[in-house]
């Protein structure tokens, strides 16, 4: 049987250059996926998934990585992306969740409930830096995918603003940590709070730093957490309204995948 030939994209092609590409393939509905919060040793872990429309009305003005972006910007972002994208779904894992499963696979858990979640099936998935197996369909990995493929940006935007709105809430419950200002990432200020007012029930208690200052570093993640106030939905379906790294114990960072400059895609099962 032939190998069908590889479609190279050249990044000057732009950030929606990729999703063109393989449409010209075949793949119609090209779904990117990308997470917020994974460094974070406080808040949720969220991620999103999204589909955009062909042509013009998938462009939108000023899509980028939302690292990349303002605040403001962030949240224009994210209303062009619901009011434009054919689908779009978030899945947000609650801190107990994360100290219970594991930071990794917590991680492709709600990428795959995201993608799972899309009222439009996808036909190819573009992910970001990782691979995410078991989704049936054709996918890759992509090396900073949310910023050189447009659906992985959405999706990048989709999962830090609601994460961010998150944070704020959490704020308000769990004042004198920050949250509104780091987002429970591990910044000086945030360690200072964590020192002087020990960890809140939505710090991860399977984190070295939390677990640190919790006194109990050497008992297993589901002694150390305490009992949980209140709660976070463990999903926002498509549709609906909606630094430093701190490393989980027992977890490795996961290299990303080595991509060039130029990408190469096939179209073997993910």
């Amino acid at each position: 049987m032939l190998t069908p030939p590889r479609t190279v994209v050249r990044r000057e092609g732009g950030i929606y250059a990729m999703e063109r590409a393989l449409r010209r393939r075949g793949f119609r509905y090209v779904a990117g996926a990308d997470e917020a919060g994974r460094g974070a040793c406080a808040g949720p872990l969220v991620a999103a998934a999204a589909v955009l429309p062909e042509g013009r009305r998938g462009e939108i003005d000023g899509l980028a990585d939302s690292k990349l972006l303002t605040p403001a910007a962030r949240e224009r972002v994210y209303a062009e992306v619901v009011e434009r994208a054919l689908a779009h779904a978030v899945v947000i894992i609650p801190a107990a969740e994360v100290d219970l499963r594991g930071l990794h696979a917590c991680n492709l858990l709600a990428l795959r409930r995201a993608l799972a979640s899309l009222s439009v099936a996808p036909e190819y998935v573009l992910t970001d830096g990782f691979g995410v197996d078991g989704l049936g369909v054709p996918g890759l990995a992509v090396w900073k995918g949310d910023q050189v493929a447009a659906c992985v940006a959405a999706a990048s935007v989709l999962a830090k603003v609601t994460r961010d709105r998150i944070m704020v809430e959490l704020d308000s419950q769990y004042p004198g940590y920050g949250f509104a200002e780091h987002k429970g990432y591990i910044t000086a200020e945030h360690t200072a709070a964590l020192e002087r007012q020990g960890p809140c029930p939505e710090h991860r208690f399977s984190y070295v730093n939390v677990a640190t200052v919790s006194g109990r570093i050497d008992h297993p993640p589901r002694v150390r957490r305490p009992a949980r106030l209140g709660g976070i939905e463990s999903m926002a379906r498509s549709g609906q309204p909606g630094s430093t790294v701190g490393v989980a114990l027992g977890e490795r960072p996961r290299p990303s995948a080595p991509v060039g400059e130029d990408v190469a895609m096939e179209g073997g099962v993910g």
